[in-house]
């Protein structure tokens, strides 16, 4: 049985020391909010090692790429989706930007980038693996967990998961100020 992912507002009210990527993603694919452990990549306008990862099993995890804010060269596209999608990967962040977006709105991934350009990126394979990464000012490090949904990115405390935070009391503690009323403490 599938859960549903908690919401990153929620996440955020419940959790102090979750951190939210300060960058303006755009939402591309069939999979608006995804989670899950993270794999790195850090390439500028190349997209030789982001096609050798997502050509590997995903088992359910997270692949964020910093292109360096680059919005000369995509990073990802439909043919890299459907290859992602099908490996089992959960979704992607790319601190750079995507091509062919209205086929990636269709194939099941989560995609969050900071917008689309035509022109694709070289494949020379240039880049790195499993560091860490930072921006928005984030440090994602491979292994830890992140929450994607329309509201933004964010960071899970090392060790933690989206489902070990209960949301429970934040959610109807928000419900309550909504309708007038307060919550015994």
């Amino acid at each position: 049985m599938q859960h549903a992912i908690p919401k990153t507002t929620d996440l955020c009210d419940a959790c102090d020391d979750a951190l939210a990527c300060a960058l303006l993603f755009q939402s591309y694919g069939l999979r608006r909010a995804f989670t899950g452990p993270i794999r790195t990549l850090r390439c500028h306008e190349d997209i030789g090692l982001m096609r050798d990862t997502v050509s590997q099993p995903g088992l359910g995890q997270v692949l964020v790429i910093d292109g360096g804010g680059s919005m000369a060269r995509a990073l990802f596209g439909d043919v890299m989706a459907e290859l992602a999608s099908r490996n089992g990967w959960a979704g992607l962040v790319i601190h750079g930007v995507v091509r062919d977006a209205d086929e990636l709105d269709v194939i099941d991934i989560g995609v969050k980038a900071l917008g689309t350009v035509p022109k694709r990126g070289s494949r020379s394979g240039a880049g790195e693996r499993d560091v860490p990464l930072h921006f928005g000012g984030v440090t994602f490090i491979p292994g830890d967990h992140l929450v994607a949904d329309a509201d933004g990115v964010i960071m899970l405390p090392r060790g933690l998961k989206a489902l070990d935070i209960a949301v429970a009391d934040v959610v109807a503690a928000t419900a309550a100020y909504a309708a007038g009323t307060t919550l015994p403490t």
